[in-house]
């Protein structure tokens, strides 16, 4: 039984380093906060817990768990399925179905009447999406994004798809299953919601905590994910995740590698995978995960204001497909105006041009870089050189503040806030 633990499971520990990169008093914290007003969980690393704190915590955590186990739920739905249509409820507040014994108890919420069994097959389009930027922000992909995966996963010859963190692909795929015989994908979720218990069967969702590789149904949850892996002696198996974008990179990473290592019992290598992940952390996944390349597919979202499809220059969708699978395998549609690069053998945007010095297609945000002789590499369109920083730069950057540079790692060109080096300040130590 562990000690450190929060209604988010097990805490990580943490360390700050100051600017000369010194090391500070290690902590644990919430796994999945990173905002002490979601989870006021804070201990540090060497302190005497008293058994009155101990109490008060384990009550804490009793006191945060869902209404219903998972199973109660799976119980609760077939009961819901046999209501007649005129009988079916859904509390907006509490965001769950209701059986009409439950009526009386929510009648002063808002709720919604004659759910449909097409309602039921989609959970993500019923259930309010969660917002917390850092913790379980749920951008859910666009019906574009999320047909283009289940396209390219069918077309790269995967029949499994461990959908961590991505309700709506698992959604889709579940859908297409129900409706269509020859339809051979199955998908399983693994995801910090735990709404979606009362829509899937504990094959077919497990409640899973990213950011520590926790799963809170314990051996029986993580049993039924080997399982899922297993299948087929572990092959035509992909991992597809869509982690919260303020999320710390090390943690999930360490996850991630988890779940490889589960499904590498039965087959070698490493497992296919597609982490989706703005542009700008590329350094920090591929720290992790060297033998991964980015591709130029920009994913949009339905909820999300600004990570839209169809919008040009900085107002593009930043978030990209991270991949461990050849990248000329990845073949993105050409009528949204991707081409094959021969020399790179991948597919890039329109606005993506080779550089003939860099050899290489190297724009990340989908607009045309310029090389700089000086800085030996392609920037962006609206930077130029500067002479006193003796680097690229926006052209009314103030050259003390480009000297400061970010608060976290020094370096020029984004603020402390969306710094890709965040996680070593705050390291994630399991």
């Amino acid at each position: 039984m562990y000690d450190d633990v929060c209604p988010s499971g097990p805490a990580l520990l943490f360390v700050k380093t100051n600017q000369r990169g010194e090391e500070g008093r290690r902590f644990y914290a919430c796994s999945a906060c990173r905002d002490r007003k979601d989870c006021h969980f804070f201990q540090w690393e060497d302190e005497k817990v008293s058994e009155a704190s101990l109490a008060a915590r384990e009550e804490y955590n009793r006191n945060h768990q869902p209404s219903f186990t998972h199973r109660q739920n799976v119980e609760r739905c077939k009961d819901f399925v046999l209501l007649p249509l005129s009988k079916r409820r859904f509390c907006q507040e509490c965001q769950q179905l209701l059986l009409p014994a439950e009526w009386e108890k929510h009648s002063a919420h808002q709720f919604l009447r004659d759910i449909s069994t097409a309602q039921l097959k989609s959970p993500s389009q019923l259930l309010y999406p969660l917002e917390n930027k850092k913790t379980n922000a749920q951008y859910l992909f666009a019906d574009r994004s999320c047909q283009f995966l289940l396209d390219l996963i069918t077309d790269l010859g995967f029949r499994r798809v461990l959908s961590v963190g991505t309700p709506r692909l698992h959604e889709m795929i579940q859908s297409k299953a129900s409706q269509e015989e020859d339809f051979r994908v199955r998908s399983l979720l693994l995801d910090i919601d735990f709404r979606y218990s009362q829509f899937y069967t504990e094959d077919e969702f497990c409640h899973y905590n990213m950011f520590n590789h926790y799963f809170f149904g314990g051996e029986a949850a993580r049993e039924t994910c080997r399982k899922f892996l297993y299948q087929d002696n572990g092959e035509r198996v992909i991992m597809v995740t869509d982690p919260p974008f303020g999320g710390l990179v090390e943690a999930l990473a360490s996850s991630f590698k988890k779940l490889m290592a589960m499904w590498k019992e039965t087959e070698k290598g490493e497992m296919p995978m597609f982490w989706i992940f703005p542009y700008f952390f590329e350094s920090r996944i591929l720290e992790f995960f060297p033998s991964f390349s980015m591709m130029d597919y920009q994913v949009d979202y339905d909820n999300h204001a600004l990570y839209k499809h169809g919008k040009t220059g900085r107002r593009q969708s930043p978030v990209r497909i991270f991949t461990n699978l050849t990248p000329s395998m990845i073949v993105l549609p050409v009528e949204e105006g991707y081409r094959f690069c021969a020399v790179c053998q991948r597919y890039v945007s329109s606005g993506n041009q080779h550089c003939e010095i860099c050899n290489s297609c190297t724009s990340k945000d989908g607009r045309r870089w310029k090389h700089c002789v000086l800085c030996k590499k392609c920037v962006k369109p609206s930077w130029f050189h500067c002479n006193n920083c003796n680097c690229c730069a926006l052209q009314n950057h103030t050259c003390d503040k480009t000297d400061a540079g970010c608060f976290v790692c020094g370096k020029a060109g984004h603020k402390r806030s969306t710094c890709p080096g965040l996680s070593h300040t705050r390291r994630a130590c399991q």
